[in-house]
């Protein structure tokens, strides 16, 4: 007597009117702050010549990553909070996953280029034109969205092509990978290996190659007395290393880790950092630190005004 599931509902944050209200307003206002930032920041660096080279390149393709990632999932958690439309279709639920876990694992793949693209800046200066060249940042971009893009697909088959048959309550705002695959009636046990292997093996490849990149890094400035390089080394890759640290920290609490240890009330809140509050910070973080992108945005307000 088993039916396909062929849709689920999302359990709200809240039942109380009052606070769903205050949340929708809130997430609305961190929402609408994340797009006129991630926006600004895009057209500051496209129409500013100073800004024209591979880091910003890079920045650039972050900057629509951070729109992507709250646009995926936002706009039906504020439905949910204010018509209290909770529903979302199989196939709706498909789409939402394969382009949220598409744009994470891009995500994590351009943030290993960007430390290359630092670790070449400070160790070979002198061949970083040659080296980071306009032809080689284009492939490398295209490889990291290609790349999230396959690990997307791959994750949502093995996700998606389980039975689903009893509850179909997604204890979550957005159809992510552990609260689905808990509703699923199959065995999930060998797919949750080959989530974790393949998670794992490109999780840790590009989690090596950032923390070799600094490394290097560090030596380099040790290596070098000159004065003002500790000043210099932190202007350079101060802003990329902590949207690292904060990007790969959320990630890791939510996915490097066996269903058995789901908690939906945890994981709601570490996917608010990652999903809601990283894309926010990212552009103010970049902007902060960076003297070229602050004159930039000054040009680009002033323009406008």
């Amino acid at each position: 007597n088993l039916s396909t599931v062929s849709e689920f509902v999302f359990v709200g944050l809240s039942d109380v009117p009052e606070i769903r209200l205050l949340l929708f307003v809130l997430f609305l206002l961190i929402y609408l702050a994340t797009m006129a930032g991630n926006i600004t920041l895009l057209i500051a660096i496209s129409t500013d010549s100073h800004l024209h080279t591979p880091m910003y390149f890079f920045l650039a393709n972050l900057s629509l990553l951070d729109l992507s990632c709250p646009t995926i999932i936002v706009p039906k958690m504020l439905g949910a909070l204010l018509l209290e439309h909770k529903e979302i279709s199989f196939s709706g639920c498909l789409f939402q996953h394969f382009s949220l876990i598409a744009v994470v694992g891009t995500e994590i793949f351009l943030l290993t280029v960007m430390a290359y693209d630092r670790y070449v800046a400070v160790c070979h200066p002198l061949r970083y034109p040659s080296i980071m060249s306009t032809k080689l940042c284009a492939q490398l971009a295209m490889g990291t969205w290609a790349t999230g893009f396959l690990n997307s697909l791959l994750h949502t088959s093995l996700v998606f092509t389980l039975s689903f048959c009893g509850p179909n309550k997604i204890q979550q705002y957005y159809c992510d990978i552990p609260p689905v695959l808990a509703l699923s009636c199959s065995s999930t046990h060998s797919r949750e290996l080959v989530i974790l292997l393949v998670a794992g093996v490109l999780g840790s490849g590009a989690c090596v190659v950032t923390v070799v990149s600094y490394i290097y890094i560090l030596l380099e400035i040790l290596a070098g007395n000159s004065p003002g390089i500790w000043h210099k080394a932190l202007s350079t890759c101060g802003s990329h290393l902590t949207v690292v640290c904060l990007f790969y920290g959320t990630t890791i609490c939510t996915y490097v880790r066996p269903s058995s240890t789901y908690s939906p009330q945890w994981d709601r809140v570490v996917s608010m950092l990652y999903g809601m509050l990283t894309p926010l910070l990212n552009p103010i973080i970049y902007s902060l630190r960076n003297k070229e992108v602050k004159c930039a945005l000054k040009r680009v307000i002033s323009q406008l005004t």
